[in-house]
């Protein structure tokens, strides 16, 4: 991995570095400021006496402070806005905190309150950060990508914001996500903010409250569609390409139809991937891996059933597949073992409404009648089989949701479930928590307190019948961080499927026996760094394996990993010789 430009290279390294600011312009600098951490030499050299109270603190004593601004917030959307405050004043101080207190503060930067955050975006914006092209600027990407602060970017967050968590079209609030997304990967892989920015492709909305808002930031204009959408994409993907060679690319809440196609258009051509998509099914693939290992059971014995045919639950299908056969099922097999269920019913290749990307995992209609639905063959009317058809006939071990409203996972489906599988999987991953598909005390209790439940969302351990159930969070967050680290340290140039099975395997290992044991099938967030870590070398070892990576071996993959993660704290400053003044 190439260093780091002066002087993040000093600071990322932990090393005394020569700062050309001074006075107000290096206080206000959120990169390199200290705030009241200034030591008094550092104070005196820089021409900050008098701008600072007289006490000195330390960087533990500041996350206090923070800390104590912070709990005193009921509202988790004001936690929110304090925490971009921080962001925007010390952005050191701010990842130190995040990272240290990831498990308090993950659902206040990301879900769920980060959809509150997108809906209420326009109202309460104190400081813009990232980048926002708009249909009016796709002749001139390269310009605008350049005005970024920083000169050598390797990772960007961008949506088109249309499809925010179960949110839907939230036009240019969904640049939350970037910004939070962004804010996780640092915390959790310290990757450093010099290096990263969130870029929102704000062509417009089609959400009715957001266009009446006399208020609303965004472009008012109908969303952008058709041809003109891909030639802004396209325009996108050379610019950075152009402007930054080797930048990874994480696609973010598309829609379904835009996001699988715009990740199958440019996979090959740039270091790229969806965390809706591939994200999500590592992560779903690390916690039934997981489960593997509690039950002591192969994966090629379960039956999934996969609520959704969005993109999640699309890509959810494409992994397991992968996974199955690279676990020795045949092809056939494999597809056998996999049931997905959209609005209509069961989706199988008889049905005359669907589009390419749920053909492709759609079910054989020449096996239906050998599965036992009756009226088995191809079909034209609404008459499909039905969630609880598919659950009663198929009895899967694993049920998977990913459509976006709560309550999906009824009492009687879980007890159908129950009943054919003695310890049944079930991941309501639905975000955020009031989308949820099922809440796990209703799922533990429908099922006698027999299923292995994991979330999209967070929830509390429930106690049942005098047993503690721990509830692991299936959370992108043990991935995606991962696998950007992995692929920037790496340098590769593509990310194939096989660097997201080495992700959830990795992910699957770092669940303790004692986790397990309590039923949780992803580790704590306490240990999210030490997750990223593993991933990420998985990850660089897969790229370096498959032949997309720019390192010749993995020999050293440790040291590089390590040398990557940042960890946020102030190092020693000398006064440059050059004053040039960048505001940072």
């Amino acid at each position: 991995m190439r260093p780091l430009p002066a002087p993040f290279d000093d600071i990322a390294a932990g090393r005394s570095t020569r700062i050309g600011l001074r006075s107000s312009a290096l206080l206000g600098a959120r990169l390199l400021t200290k705030d009241l951490a200034f030591p008094r030499s550092e104070r005196e050299a820089f021409g900050l006496t008098g701008l600072l109270p007289d006490r000195v603190l330390t960087i533990d004593e500041q996350v206090d402070l923070e800390l104590e601004h912070l709990r005193v917030k009921s509202d988790p959307l004001e936690q929110y806005i304090g925490l971009a405050a921080l962001q925007d004043r010390n952005a050191t101080l701010y990842y130190r905190l995040l990272a240290q207190h990831a498990a308090e503060f993950l659902p206040i930067v990301y879900t769920p309150t980060v959809g509150r955050a997108c809906q209420e975006f326009s109202h309460i914006i104190r400081r813009t950060r990232g980048l926002w092209i708009t249909p009016h600027d796709v002749d001139r990407i390269p310009q605008l990508l350049r005005h970024s602060p920083y000169d050598d970017v390797r990772l960007i967050v961008v949506t088109d914001n249309e499809r925010i968590l179960g949110l839907g079209d939230q036009g240019a609030g969904g640049m939350a996500i970037p910004i939070g997304k962004l804010a996780l990967y640092t915390a959790a892989s310290g990757i450093h903010p010099a290096l990263t920015l969130p870029v929102s492709l704000d062509v417009g909305t089609d959400n009715p409250f957001l266009l009446a808002d006399p208020l609303y930031l965004g472009h008012r204009e109908p969303r952008l569609r058709g041809a003109a959408y891909d030639t802004l994409v396209e325009a996108f993907v050379e610019g950075v390409a152009a402007t930054w060679p080797g930048c990874v690319i994480q696609w973010e809440d598309f829609k379904q139809a835009n996001a699988l196609r715009i990740l199958d258009r440019y996979r090959d051509r740039i270091c790229s991937f969806n965390d809706d998509i591939q994200g999500t099914a590592a992560v779903v693939l690390g916690g039934v891996l997981a489960a593997m290992r509690l039950l002591g059971e192969p994966l090629i014995s379960q039956q999934f059933v996969i609520v959704g045919a969005g993109a999640a639950g699309i890509g959810i299908a494409r992994l397991l597949r992968m996974a199955l056969l690279a676990d020795g099922a045949t092809a056939d097999d494999a597809q056998a073992a996999i049931a997905v269920v959209d609005s209509r019913g069961l989706v199988h290749t008889g049905r005359t409404d669907l589009d390419a990307d749920k053909r492709a995992v759609a079910r054989p209609a020449d096996r239906l009648a050998a599965d036992g639905f009756a009226g088995s063959g191809a079909s034209t009317d609404a008459t499909e089989p039905g969630l609880h058809d598919v659950v009663r006939t198929l009895r899967p071990t694993i049920l998977i949701g990913a459509t976006g409203r709560p309550g999906t996972f009824d009492e009687p489906l879980i007890a159908s479930l129950a009943a054919g599988a003695a310890r049944p999987i079930v991941m309501p991953l639905s975000n955020p928590t009031s989308s949820s598909e099922a809440l796990p005390s209703d799922v533990l209790r429908w099922s006698d307190g027999r299923a292995l439940v994991a979330t999209g969302s967070p929830f509390a351990a429930v106690d049942l019948d005098g047993r503690r159930h721990e509830i692991g969070q299936a959370n992108n967050v043990f991935v995606f961080p991962g696998l950007g680290l992995g692929a920037i340290v790496s340098e590769a140039t593509s990310m194939p499927d096989e660097l997201f099975l080495v992700a959830a395997r990795a992910l699957a290992d770092e669940v303790s026996p004692e986790r397990l044991a309590g039923g949780a099938l992803y580790p704590p967030v306490e240990e999210l760094r030490s997750v990223t870590r593993a991933v990420a070398l998985a990850v660089a070892g897969s790229a370096v394996a498959t032949g997309v990576a720019g390192l010749p071996d993995a020999s050293a993959l440790d040291v590089v990993v390590d040398a990557a993660m940042w960890w946020p704290d102030y190092v020693p400053y000398l006064v440059a010789d050059d004053r040039r003044v960048r505001n940072l």
